[in-house]
């Protein structure tokens, strides 16, 4: 009796079973993700092959921009009297920087050439003595003027002693030396010479080997006093 009552049990919950398995909707294992990984809704977010999000870049500062008008300095002249250099503008300035005891020296005759054959067709040049190389402008200003004028005759206006390089330099040679391509740069030695256009404009850097008589600075100055002012 026993034996016929737990065979009927046990085919009533086998039954039982079965109703209950067929009752519940069946749904396909999900193929796309591992074993053990969460279930989620939402794509995660990739911008890259890799999926690595990339760092956008941060924006670039603009290059600074360089004053190229370069007479807007009051400078000592060799007397001790302030000059502002904007009374040149309108015309074609050579900036040079010069020294009695040098190699160089002998251009201040050529220089001095050169301002009288072009001086009334707008070129001045502008002498500033400078001890920088070899200390070869000891002297003080009133020597300077003596020796200049009495050996080579200059009449082209000449200013006091000036540092030419590095952190003593005049701010008009450190606006000289920061200007872009031929016509910055720092002098290398005595007599460079800095072109300088109608407007005030820095043009180009010519160091101490361009001789004032040559015709290649002939043809530069020329083409300079040629050409109008834009403004």
């Amino acid at each position: 009796m026993q034996t016929a009552t737990r065979s009927i049990l046990l085919f009533l919950g086998f039954g039982l079973l079965v109703a209950t398995a067929t009752a519940l909707p069946w749904q396909p294992p999900d193929s796309t993700k591992p074993e053990g990984t969460p279930k989620s809704d939402v794509p995660a977010a990739s911008d890259g092959a890799n999926g690595v999000k990339p760092t956008p870049e941060s924006p670039k500062a603009p290059a600074a921009s360089v004053e190229t008008f370069v007479l807007g300095h009051t400078v000592k002249d060799i007397d001790g009297k302030d000059q502002r250099l904007d009374q040149y503008k309108g015309k074609v300035v050579m900036i040079v920087n010069v020294a009695s005891k040098c190699g160089y020296t002998r251009q201040y005759a050529g220089l001095e050439a050169l301002y009288k054959k072009y001086k009334d067709r707008g070129l001045v040049v502008l002498g500033f003595p400078s001890n920088d190389f070899g200390g070869q402008e000891p002297g003080t200003e009133a020597e300077i003027k003596q020796f200049c004028t009495a050996k080579y005759g200059v009449t082209f206006p000449m200013f006091a002693k000036v540092g030419v390089t590095g952190a003593k330099a005049h701010p008009l040679f450190k606006q000289l030396a920061s200007q872009k391509g031929l016509a910055g740069g720092e002098p290398k030695w005595n007599f460079n010479k800095y072109l300088v256009d109608r407007d005030g404009n820095a043009v180009e850097h010519l160091e101490s080997g361009m001789k004032p008589d040559s015709e290649e600075l002939a043809r530069k100055i020329e083409a300079l006093l040629d050409a109008a002012p834009a403004k």
